[in-house]
């Protein structure tokens, strides 16, 4: 499986894990882990990556190299 791209996005914003931990409201060990791929990432986590770095699920996970969220549906 293909690594996660979610440190490359966090070291290029000069963030720490403790700071974007802080900003998903949970431990940076956890986004250790999330980093490392020793724990699988929660959906709802992935959708606030997302939107922080405003690209798609699946360019977070390397499913794609097109960084551009998809347009957002209204809700239904």
């Amino acid at each position: 499986m293909k690594q996660m791209r979610i440190r490359d996005l966090r070291e290029n914003r000069n963030l720490t894990q403790k700071e974007l931990a802080g900003y998903l409201r949970i431990h940076q060990t956890t986004y250790s882990d999330y980093e490392l791929g020793r724990l699988n990432v929660p959906v709802s986590i992935l959708h606030m990556l997302a939107d922080f770095y405003d690209v798609s699920v699946d360019y977070l996970l390397g499913r794609t190299n097109v960084k551009a969220p998809y347009p957002k549906t209204p809700d239904l």
